[in-house]
């Protein structure tokens, strides 16, 4: 299948839409063939809105009796969407924040047959960032990095961007029930997109920040966060390094931590030891702590290197079809 015959479907999770919702698919083109709703158990009643309200046959609700949260309620579409046929499904969020005319360039990696996933990314011109607050900059800085470990690929930023876009092949290898629900989607589907070993691309976007309310309360979300990273990292590692493979990179990450902390122990008790007696510690005390540390850095880091060149190159879409290539 060609790529500009390749079926397009929009996922839009709604709470707290509103009448923002219908400027959002008043400007999603002719290239899409299925636009699913999902009120996600609105307090708005944004399904009825849009039912009330839009005449375009494409569009259909989905309701959620009980709140799933914006993961819960992109599932939903995804499964709909892969029921219907799609072969390339976009998730677009309600807010008006993303302008639906990127749609066309956000899928055009997966149509080519050079990604399987496509999301935006609001920090990859400086133009875009300048007017940003730098407390964003920074928490996005920390978040990118934390999913940089967590997910294995090395080379995303703006993990948390709603703007994506997945090939079927890819969805159908994934246990979307497993995929967290609400606002740690984004990041632990990319956890999830590593282990079938799909492609990620990103595509440069600005973002339009309005005036709406953002039920996003950072502090409630912090440490959810910070556990599903690490959770998520020492899953990957023993997937990717100890099940599914064993490599010299395996040994590495084997003797490089304990290396380094039985080096750091060493040092911390012959410092000590030399406090309290007053006496300096010899060189060969000095080398007996800052070899096993120098072993372990350098061992970590050499993992490092092959853990970032390990990010997957080969499409997964090109395995189940045969052909990346139009």
């Amino acid at each position: 299948m060609s790529g500009s015959d390749q079926k397009l479907a929009v996922v839009i999770p709604c709470f707290r839409a509103g009448e923002r919702v219908l400027e959002v698919l008043s400007g999603l083109g002719s290239e899409v063939g299925w636009i699913f709703l999902v009120d996600d158990a609105c307090p708005l009643g944004t399904g009825r809105l849009v039912e009330r309200s839009c005449r375009d046959p494409r569009v259909k609700v989905l309701y959620h009796k009980e709140n799933q949260g914006v993961g819960g309620a992109t599932v939903t579409g995804y499964k709909q969407a892969l029921a219907m046929g799609a072969d390339i499904v976009v998730k677009l969020d309600a807010d008006g924040q993303m302008d639906p005319a990127l749609i066309t360039a956000l899928v055009t990696p997966i149509r080519r047959g050079r990604a399987d996933y496509v999301k935006g990314n609001r920090f990859h011109r400086v133009r875009d960032v300048a007017s940003m607050p730098r407390l964003r900059l920074f928490g996005n800085a920390v978040l990118s990095f934390l999913t940089k470990l967590s997910s294995g690929y090395w080379q995303v930023f703006d993990p948390t961007n709603g703007l994506t876009a997945v090939h079927r092949a890819t969805l159908v290898q994934i246990d979307l029930d497993k995929v967290a629900k609400r606002y740690f989607f984004e990041s632990d589907l990319l956890f999830h997109l590593n282990m079938a070993r799909a492609v990620v691309a990103e595509m440069p976007m600005k973002a339009v920040y309005g005036d709406e309310p953002s039920s996003l309360r950072p502090s409630a979300v912090v440490w959810p966060f910070l556990f599903g990273h690490l959770r998520n990292m020492a899953r990957r590692i023993a997937y990717s390094y100890f099940l599914r493979g064993f490599s010299v990179a395996s040994l590495e990450l084997l003797l490089g931590p304990p290396l380094l902390l039985a080096g750091g122990i060493t040092g911390v008790v012959k410092w000590h030891a030399s406090i309290v007696s007053g006496v300096p510690a010899t060189a060969g005390s000095v080398m007996l702590a800052a070899l096993p540390v120098l072993l372990g850095v350098q061992l970590l880091l050499s993992w490092l290197h092959f853990d970032i060149a390990s990010e997957p190159k080969v499409p997964v879409q090109a395995a189940s079809t045969g052909s990346g290539n139009e």
